[in-house]
């Protein structure tokens, strides 16, 4: 009984075995069956993440590209801005003749102007002015000037006056004695009835001997208002125009 018993289970289990084998899923290559090899899928995956960083670096390139010429061009604009600021017209008038020269100056040149006011203003009174600059003079007066001034960002600085007494009027020197003009340029102009310079070119050339002087540009009184040609001739021919 024992051995049909075992027999039977014996040929139950070959039958269950054999079930098994026939359902067994097939080992298949993926790359023979017209697939994608694990190899070919990784290079593929490579590929395509290197292409992508590619992509983002040439973006960022070019952002970076623009964002250089940004600032290049605002840097040109700003270095454009300091240069047309790099002249300086300092003048003191009393009539408005060196003033109008001034201003025209400016004008063709666009150099920023500051004028010398005396701390105490002079008389209106012409004959009375004659002799309060002649006193002046006799004592090497210095007016104090009302106002200062940074030169250190000007290159060039145009100096204008009226020819007093055949000098400069005398809040000039005190201009000349508070500020050293070494290593700039020094362009002078100045205005008067007929005695052109005078000896004052050679005045500043003493004062400021670090500096290089132009030539001079002398306007008479009668022809201030209408100096636009002059200035401009003057202007061209030392070099200072811009």
């Amino acid at each position: 009984m024992k051995k049909i018993f075992y027999f039977i289970f014996a040929a139950i289990a070959a039958v269950s075995m054999t079930a098994c084998t026939n359902n067994e899923t097939p080992s298949v290559d993926i790359s023979e069956s017209g697939g994608l090899s694990v190899e070919s899928l990784s290079e593929n995956l490579t590929t395509d993440i290197l292409d992508s960083i590619e992509v983002k670096n040439e973006t960022i390139s070019e952002t970076d590209k623009s964002d250089i010429s940004e600032k290049t061009t605002a840097e040109t604009t700003e270095e454009t801005q300091e240069e047309s600021k790099a002249a300086l017209i300092v003048y003191f008038y009393w009539s408005g003749n060196t003033e109008a020269v001034a201003n025209e100056i400016a004008a063709q040149t666009g150099a920023d102007i500051f004028e010398l006011i005396p701390d105490l203003p002079y008389t209106d009174d012409y004959d009375e002015l004659l002799d309060i600059a002649q006193d002046e003079q006799s004592r090497g007066a210095r007016p104090q000037i009302a106002e200062s001034i940074d030169l250190s960002d000007y290159d060039t600085v145009f100096i204008g006056y009226p020819n007093w007494w055949a000098d400069m009027p005398m809040i000039v020197y005190t201009f000349f004695d508070e500020y050293d003009l070494s290593g700039k340029t020094i362009a002078p102009f100045c205005t008067s009835g007929g005695s052109g310079f005078s000896g004052t070119l050679g005045t500043i050339a003493e004062l400021e001997p670090n500096a290089e002087i132009t030539e001079g540009l002398h306007i008479s009184g009668s022809s201030a208002d209408k100096c636009a040609d002059d200035v401009s001739e003057w202007l061209s021919e030392t070099g200072l125009l811009n």
